[in-house]
């Protein structure tokens, strides 16, 4: 019979939690795109938690998590086309520069400039894509403008008029991808179709004719599409599963379908498969892959395949030397790669300088740029490249007769120099709800919080609570938060992580059992890609796809076999292969490069997915589980985004957090009602929320306080809608939920007591308010 006592909600069924009540969660670094991008986020979505054994619910935790998807709508940061550059703002405006003959730069002028002017008349902008004399730029709401050349009518306007300033590209909604290439435009749809324009004499826009064409056409024959990019006259796309599609020129095999025949409509690129992030240059085309290595193919006559020759390949080959990779990018004929540490790798022709190591000569291997050490985003163009750092700034290198590096001269530049006056390029938000707390990662690497501080989670260096954001004290090139019970960890640029609060268990992993109200180094820890926090426990996701945990571990939550608490990090038995992790109240999860996942830790009502009932102190395979791309774990249970969009949830659902209509536990995967685009989730205490593709969220489950966001306080067995748009990142816990919007604002709703909305009072919402002084 179901519960309606609402004083300790698990009490009664589960052990009560060791010593905290939240879960939580991972992130991680992110690698957008230039030319067609939209590759894999690490979002880092909290998740909370709730019940504590006997404490009530407002004293119980919170879960986080860690999730990488393609489809995101949070996608390309930085544009660069043939000799022109530009880059997002976190206001959502857009700043080029360089060569503007074609208009390139949308500043209402044809002249050219050395360093960054606005773009007129875009706002709200999420994405950008240089081509080769155009640009494009995606919306929050999902409409695309484009500016520049249109002689063949790249900008979808329905004309073949250049433009100096921003148009609307005619009849397109739900974009969530943007991709410009020489002379022709595509954008990918929330329910992953791809819509193409511009010139068309080689089918590079897929509709299976050689027409041109003024307004977007249907791509044939592509569906599940996430991401897309396009080259000199040709397409490429990547699909949920992890495969490629491409079509248009292939007269180098730059299809990568095994022949040199030019396709109108699109083919499968050869052995190819578990792909995070696809790149399309002239006449190659690089794809990243989630086990750290990359894959290239097409033409390669200035090594711009990185194998360690100049022999054009119709089918992919390795990048040699390459792991680690979370990114590529490649135009022209060079590429370069974005490191989780952080660095750069690039290759291929450089006679301006493009590859960056400060020669002029070819690379046929990759190299390491110099004094790259915190870039985020990495955008190859024609002859020169651009890198966009965590701190908000930009680096270019290579050609310059026109101004595109931004330096304000027009002197070719072979290792990367500083863009002139930007310092506010959008770097990557995101958002994370904590016990009672929550925290936001701004662009410029710092974190604030606010909400309940008794432990000195809010991390400002007192233990005042704070109903509107705050500053962490000491942090300032964060690349992810996440947040537990009473506690809180942010990742650093370097690989490094500082954790501040709570620390009754050793979660701070400083060695000490000593609480801190500021950021503190979590010892021996290097290489992370990703965090999750749990209640009372902590893990990293490192580079080689193993995890190390540190904190509680009563319920072998750490996974090393014991259940010995743990004041710094210790290697999870057994695990290899992982692309990303999520701790829960007292288990831990992680997901697989093969789409499979793998938990261990708490099991009493299912959540392990293995069937059982039976705790485990090293990892178990989730059952009847497969196709993951993201997964997050709640107090109790756990849920997985697969690569078709749907969702598969298991473990506790006396409140309906399974999302199935029922309210019995789940020891093995099962699928919520009428989730069918989802690209990220967040598993709270007793409640899940998903994000979809088209920016909206559903949330069901626990709602005492509202929070499931409805307007109600009825528990949901089902998905229901929450009244947010355009959301970009979604977070919950035990008794709160907050959305991250694509204009940079933050909603939030549920328990308020101890100022966790960050409206600047302590009353509960049923629907999304307004974080105020956020961002």
């Amino acid at each position: 019979m179901r519960r309606t006592d609402r004083t300790s909600p698990v009490a009664a069924t589960l052990p009560s939690w060791h010593g905290g009540c939240s879960v939580g969660g991972a992130i991680a670094l992110e690698k957008p795109r230039t030319k067609a991008r939209t590759a894999p986020i690490l979002l880092a979505l909290a998740t909370l938690p709730l019940g504590c054994g006997s404490l009530a619910p407002e004293d119980s935790a919170p879960i986080e998590q860690e999730v990488r998807l393609a489809g995101s709508r949070i996608a390309g940061r930085l544009g660069v086309g043939y000799d022109h550059s530009c880059a997002l703002r976190n206001d959502g405006t857009v700043r080029c520069w360089g060569h503007n003959f074609h208009g390139q730069l949308g500043d209402g002028t044809g002249t050219d400039s050395t360093t960054p002017v606005t773009v007129s008349g875009i706002s709200g902008a999420i994405a950008i894509s240089g081509g080769q004399y155009h640009t494009c730029a995606l919306l929050g709401d999902g409409t695309v403008r484009c500016w520049g050349e249109n002689t063949y009518g790249e900008l979808g306007d329905g004309t073949t008029t250049n433009r100096l300033s921003a148009v609307t590209a005619y009849g397109l909604s739900s974009v969530i991808a943007i991709t410009a290439g020489n002379s022709h435009s595509c954008a990918v749809l929330s329910d992953g179709t791809a819509r193409c324009w511009g010139y068309n004499t080689v089918g590079q826009l897929g509709d299976g004719t050689t027409t041109n064409r003024t307004t977007p056409v249907t791509v044939s024959g592509l569906s599940a599409a996430t991401a897309i990019s396009a080259g000199a006259f040709s397409t490429c796309a990547v699909r949920s599963g992890g495969t490629a599609r491409c079509w248009g020129y292939n007269s180098i095999g730059q299809l990568g379908d095994g022949t040199t025949i030019t396709r109108t409509t699109s083919v499968a690129v050869s052995g190819l498969s578990a792909v995070i992030d696809l790149s399309a240059g002239a006449y190659h085309v690089c794809a990243a892959r989630s086990d750290g290595t990359a894959r290239c193919w097409g033409g390669n006559s200035s090594g711009q395949l990185g194998d360690g020759t100049t022999t054009n390949r119709t089918t992919s080959v390795a990048v040699s030397g390459l792991a680690s990779a979370t990114g590529v990018d490649s135009g022209g004929d060079s590429s370069c790669a974005r490191i989780s540490d952080g660095t750069l790798r690039c290759w291929g022709y450089n006679a301006s300088g493009q590859v960056g190591d400060g020669t002029t000569i070819n690379r046929s291997t990759l190299v390491l740029l110099p004094g790259l050490a915190s870039a985020g985003v990495v955008a190859v163009g024609g002859n020169h490249a651009c890198a966009l750092l965590s701190d908000g700034t930009a680096r270019c290198w290579g050609a310059n007769a026109h101004g595109q590096i931004g330096d304000g001269t027009t002197a070719t530049r072979t290792s990367p120099v500083t863009v002139s006056g930007l310092s506010d390029a959008a770097a990557m938000p995101q958002i994370a709800v904590g016990g009672l707390h929550a925290c936001a990662l701004r662009h410029d690497g710092t974190v604030r919080c606010w909400g309940r501080n008794t432990e000195g989670q809010i991390g400002d260096g007192s233990n005042t609570q704070r109903n509107s954001p705050v500053r962490v004290s000491g942090l300032s090139d964060a690349a992810a938060v996440a947040l537990g019970t009473y506690f809180s960890c942010a990742l650093r640029n370097d690989g490094t992580a500082r954790c501040w609060g709570q620390n009754t268990y050793g979660q701070l992993g400083d060695v000490t059992y000593t609480s801190r109200t500021t950021p503190v180094a979590v010892y021996g820890l290097a290489g992370a890609v990703a965090l999750a926090v749990g209640s009372s426990h902590a893990c990293a996701l490192l580079a080689d796809g193993t995890a190390r945990c540190w904190g509680g571990n009563a319920n072998g939550q750490l996974g090393d076999g014991t259940t010995t608490d743990r004041l710094t990090p210790v290697t999870v038995s057994g695990l290899s292969g992982a692309t990303a992790i999520t701790a829960g109240g007292s288990h831990t999860c992680a997901l697989r490069s093969d789409g499979s996942a793998r938990c261990w830790g708490q099991n009493s009502g299912g959540g392990l997915g293995d069937g059982t009932t039976i705790s485990r102190s090293t990892p178990v395979t989730v059952s009847s589980l497969s196709n993951a791309v993201a997964i997050d774990a709640g107090a109790y249970h756990t849920c997985a985004v697969r690569s078709d969009g749907t969702l598969r949830c298991w473990g506790y659902n006396l409140f309906g957090a399974i999302g199935d209509g029922t309210t019995t536990n789940r020891s093995t995967p099962v699928t919520p009602s009428g989730i069918t685009s989802a690209v990220a989730l967040s598993a709270g205490g007793y409640q899940t929320c998903a994000l979809l593709a088209d920016g909206a969220a559903r949330c069901w489950g626990y709602n005492y306080f509202g929070q499931i966001g409805d307007g109600t306080t009825t528990d949901r067995l089902v998905p229901i809608a929450v009244g947010v748009t355009g959301a970009v990142a979604v977070s919950t816990n035990g008794y709160d939920s907050c959305a991250l919007l694509s204009d940079g604002t933050a909603r939030c709703w549920g328990s308020n007591g101890s100022g966790t909305i960050g409206d600047g009072t302590t009353t509960n919402r049923l629907t999304p308010t307004a974080v105020i002084n956020w961002p």
